[in-house]
């Protein structure tokens, strides 16, 4: 049975709330006003990184929180350690998403036992994932869902221009647990591919929350014309 925080999800919209280091926008308080301002605008769950975005999101939103934290410049640095996974649980994540692939993982604990004391302390997991076989193990060591997050981030698939259609179909037909659609969705028509191929919930975060990239993208493809002389 899929547990109420999951299901609330189901069919629907989360937006990523997240700003890089040294933007303008990397503030708690920014963060929380732009997931409320998504929710307002129909989304039915947040994704947001960071022990102070969460604190400063939970109170504010009563969606599902989808929590993480970014840390180190290894190769594993989505929620990497059991210690951060819990850092988000008390910060109020619903569901803590966390590195889904096979790589060694910093505190050098298996998935397994990240995902086990994350469901002692009653929340889900969320294994952000780079291929079937990164599912797989995912699914295996526990996780409740897993997402597409990674694919082509882990030299296993290319990157693809709009969501990794082809592995999203994949994961469907051959895993248990829900299948969330995550990455370079960057409009409605490709999130709404994303659910006629099978995603349980489609998270977007640049095309809504981002406005340097969101603006780059009008700047790169406007054409710019000198006004023509008056004859």
């Amino acid at each position: 049975m899929i547990d109420s925080r999951l299901a609330s999800i189901k069919g629907r919209l989360v937006v990523s709330c997240q700003a890089y280091p040294g933007e303008p926008m990397r503030s708690p308080a920014i963060m929380a006003a732009v997931a409320q301002s998504v929710v307002a605008g129909g989304a039915h769950g947040v994704r947001a990184q960071g022990i102070e975005d969460l604190e400063a999101i939970r109170p504010l939103v009563d969606v599902c929180l989808i929590g993480l934290v970014k840390r180190g410049a290894g190769d594993v640095f989505i929620t990497p350690t059991v210690a951060d996974a819990l850092d988000c649980v008390t910060a109020g994540a619903d569901i803590v998403a966390v590195d889904g692939t096979r790589r060694d993982r910093p505190d050098g604990q298996p998935l397994a036992a990240t995902v086990a004391a994350v469901h002692a302390a009653g929340a889900l997991v969320m294994a952000d994932c780079g291929s079937l076989d990164d599912a797989l193990y995912s699914v295996a060591a526990g996780a409740n869902c897993v997402g597409t997050t990674l694919a082509g981030y882990t030299g296993e698939r290319p990157v693809t221009r709009g969501p990794d259609l082809d592995l999203l179909t994949e994961l469907v037909a051959q895993l248990s647990v829900p299948v969330i659609a995550e990455g370079r969705i960057r409009n409605p028509d490709e999130a709404q591919a994303c659910f006629n191929a099978g995603a349980y919930a489609v998270v977007v975060g640049t095309a809504i929350t981002h406005p340097t990239r969101i603006t780059q993208t009008f700047t790169e493809q406007l054409t710019h014309r000198t006004p023509q002389q008056e004859d």
